[in-house]
Order: structure tokens, then sequence, then C-alpha cells
């Protein structure tokens, strides 16, 4: 648990210890006696409506038992304790994800040491089974490499889907010359540089000769803004910010040093920002409004040059920088699409969730008991993820806690002597509000009413008129048509 915060050094405006404030967090879930943590897992299928969901989950195997799993095994003080030693021993080496492939994991490991629950993993796509890690974890017996994947069902009355974001991928946009010239990196790749948990321990350096830079030019809005096709159209919010934040960083880790922002607009947006941009400039980071067209690579040096109109002083300049970071867009996790599936969520042509009401119901959906959390609506900033988590996890305790939930009285009927049971209308719902059922020796369509949001599209579109609204039926239609025209005469 964690999500992408695990990954950053600081935060604006206020500075603070990213892990600092996440991981005693990250604890008290852990620790917590109504919460039950199932990582490393995914789910598979969903049924049921608001109170009564049935969500079956796939627990991915891991091959490393934990101590509650040990124990119900028989294995008196097993499991595994996070000590390490099938790290130490396991000789596959792959790159680190969690370090953005700077830094080797192994085929066995934990994505970083405050993780939870600390419980290391198997990699079987790359591991050996060579049984190393097996014989020095003794008498723990913590690790299992024939373990299989396990199924299991939860009933649940409602629902949150926190996805989160990935980053955009950059190299599409070929000009800025990432994973083409080593000095240039992505901002995510630049926070993992400058933290001191990193593979550097904190030591910005070049990555193609281990050098300090002195000139470090920033491509904000990379991939963001972008209406060419490649890119995203949509602002993603906070790169502005924690491009300051770099920029900060560097000025006061590398005396002497200088970060030039390319940007299009500064959008300070939230409570301190527009101070903290201003203290920015104050400290002696360089601004030039435009957008960067090109990065070229001097073949011996290594060093970069940036190429981009300066629309403020109306002419093209050339800046030779030691080092590029782009402030990549974000776009929704690849998983995002297949669970807002799985739970009935529409989403936006660009691939963000949607919520029932942007004002009036900013964390419901249009299917009644699931809510939305975080980045997975589009991008936020680490203080809107929280309050928009905390408005989702209130929004989902009240039904929980009442016992029993309000619906409105417009939904669809079936009138069983005119069904013919062809299931025409299943795959119409948006709301997968219909079912075929056998009643009496023949198939007729049933409706589940808690889940049914009355939008007409079965009644419209049934061949024998056996779906009708309640409240909307033909019949109250003309009537109310003849009311308005005729005002109640006959």
């Amino acid at each position: 648990i964690g999500g992408r915060m695990s990954q950053l050094d600081k935060t604006f405006p206020t500075l603070d210890c990213s892990q600092c404030i996440l991981t005693p967090k990250m604890v008290d879930v852990g620790r917590a006696e109504n919460i039950e943590l199932m990582t490393y897992s995914e789910v598979e299928n969903v049924e049921g409506y608001i109170g009564n969901f049935d969500v079956t989950i796939r627990k991915k195997a891991r091959g490393v038992l934990t101590p509650a799993e040990a124990e119900a095994k028989g294995i008196v003080g097993g499991g595994c304790n996070g000590c390490g030693d099938c790290d130490e021993v396991c000789p596959v080496i792959k790159p680190n994800t969690f370090e953005m492939g700077m830094k080797p994991r192994k085929a066995i490991y934990i994505q970083h040491p405050q993780v939870v629950p600390l419980i290391y993993t198997v990699d079987f796509d790359t591991c050996v089974k060579c049984g190393l890690c097996v014989d020095v974890c003794g008498d723990k017996k913590a690790i299992d490499l024939e373990m299989q994947d396990e199924f299991v069902t939860v009933k649940v009355g409602t629902a949150i889907l926190a996805t989160g974001y990935d980053i955009f991928e950059i190299e599409k946009k070929d000009e800025w010359g990432y994973k083409k010239f080593e000095n240039v990196i992505t901002s995510l790749e630049f926070e993992r540089l400058i933290c001191a948990s990193g593979p550097t321990g904190g030591h910005l350096v070049r990555p193609s000769d281990g050098a300090t830079p002195k000139k470090i030019a920033f491509l904000l809005c990379a991939g963001s803004r972008d209406n060419s096709g490649i890119g995203k159209p949509y602002c993603s919010r906070f790169c502005c910010m924690y491009s300051l934040k770099h920029a900060h960083q560097i000025i006061e880790k590398i005396p002497g040093a200088t970060p030039y922002l390319f940007y299009m607009d500064i959008r300070s947006f939230g409570k301190m920002y527009e101070e903290f941009y201003y203290r920015i400039q104050d400290e002696g980071a360089r601004f030039i409004r435009g957008r960067a067209s090109n990065v070229l690579e001097d073949p011996v040096t290594k060093n970069l040059l940036v190429m981009a109109d300066d629309t403020l002083l109306d002419r093209p300049m050339n800046l030779e920088v030691d080092m590029v970071v782009l402030a990549a867009a974000v776009q929704p996790a690849k998983e995002a699409d297949r669970v807002r599936k799985l739970f009935g969520v529409s989403c936006s042509q660009d691939g963000w969730l949607l919520e029932a009401h942007p004002k009036l119901n900013p964390c419901g959906t249009t299917t009644a008991g699931v809510y939305l959390a975080g980045v997975c609506q589009g991008p936020k900033d680490i203080p809107d993820t929280v309050a928009s988590a905390e408005g989702a996890a209130s929004a989902a305790s009240i039904p929980i806690h009442m016992g029993e939930v309000e619906l409105e009285p417009y939904f669809a009927q079936c009138r069983e002597e005119l069904c013919a049971g062809c299931g025409m209308c299943i795959n119409l719902c948006p709301y997968s509000a219909l079912a075929l059922v056998e009643k009496e020796g023949r198939k007729v369509m049933e409706v589940t009413e808690a889940k049914c949001k009355g939008c007409g599209t079965c009644g419209g579109f049934c061949p024998g008129g056996a779906i009708y609204m309640q409240h909307f039926t033909t019949p109250q239609i003309v009537a109310q048509i003849d009311a308005f025209l005729l005002g109640g005469e006959e």
C-alpha cells in the first residue's frame, strides 16, 4: 500500500518528507483490527448491488507465507518476518520498477524498506526455482515455490475504486529524446535520484557519467495539453508544482546549480502554491515561457541542447544544459478500465472514471454503492486526493451504518405475459439491472430494482412492449400531455 506517494522525496509546498507523513498511516492500516489487507490481489468478478455485492478476488501466488498463513498450516513461529536473508542469496537480478529501473532487485523482493505489509514476494516470471531462498529461510518455512493463485469471494455493502494513475509513455514524443539520450529523465526518475533512499542515496548525478549537473532544464507539460494526437489534451495539474519543488531541491543540494523551467503557464492553484512559486523565483530559478520543440545531444560531452521559442521575448533560444527532466503527463492506470467495467462505472473519453455529478455527488457513481477516490477520477495533488478519499470513505460508510438505502421509485418493470425472453435488452442496459430467469417453464426478464436507474433504454427498445417505466406508462404520459394542452378538459 502507499501508492505513488511512497516514491516521492518531499511534498510541496511545505517540503515535508513524504515517507514521514505516509509511513505511520500505512502502519496504522496494517495494524487496524477491522481492516483486512489483501495486497498482491485483484478483483476478478463482481455481482450484486448496493448492500449485497459479491466480489471475487484473485489472491496471486506470492510464494511467501505470512505469519498468519504459516500458523494456519501448523508451522509454529513460521512465516515471513521480513529479515531479507532470501534476498541476499537469490542469484536472479532484474530492474527494480519502484526505483524506475535505476536500481536492481532480486527475484524475491520487497518494493522498499518501509513497505506494509513487510512480506517478501517471489517474481515467478523470473524465478529459476534454485531453492537457495528456501534453504536459507530455515525453520520459518515461509517460502513455498509451488504456491498457486487462490480465489476468494467476499460479501460487501459498498465499494471504493482507487485505481490511481500511470505515467504517460513520454518516449512516444521522440523530439525530447527520452530513452534515446541518457541524460533525459522523467520527473519520477528525478524523484528517486534526489531521494535519500533512492538508487544514488540522494545525490543527483547524470546517468551518462555520474557527474553532478550544474544546469538542469525542466520541460513542463511534457505530453500534457497536447492536441497532436500523441499526448494528452488535458492538464495534469500537479506537474507545475512538483517541478517548482524540484527546482528548489537542486538549488538547495547543489551549490551554484541553476534550474531552467520551460513552461506554458505556471498553474499554482492551491493553498500557499502561488507563494511557493514566488519563493522559487527569488531563489534563482530561471523561467522561460515556451514549450521546448527539440532536444539534441552532443555525442562527446553528452550535454543536451534544448531548442525553444521564448514567447515573452518573442525570439527563439537554444540552451545547453547538463540534464533534462520531463514533467511527463499522467494517465489512467492500465487496470482502471477493466476494474470500472466490473463495477459498472462509466469513464470519460480520456479514460478517467466518471462521478455521478461533479458538484452534487463528486464521490459517487451511477452505480449505487460504488464510490471513487483519488486520481482515478482525474489528476489531483496530494491534498485533493486525501480530501477525495475521506469523502468517498464517508459516503461509503453511510449505507453500511444505516442498514438500508432509499431508492427513487422510478425503475423498469416487466409484463411477464408479454415477454418473449429474447434477452435483447440485457446488453443495452448500462447498469446491468436486467437478467433472464426461468419462470413456469419459460424465460422472462427480471429487473433488479436496486440497480435500475429508470433511464428507459430497455423499454424503448423492447419489441414486444413488455418492459415499461413505472410512473411513465404510455397512458400516464398521454394524460400529462392532455392536461398540459387542454387544461384538463375532455
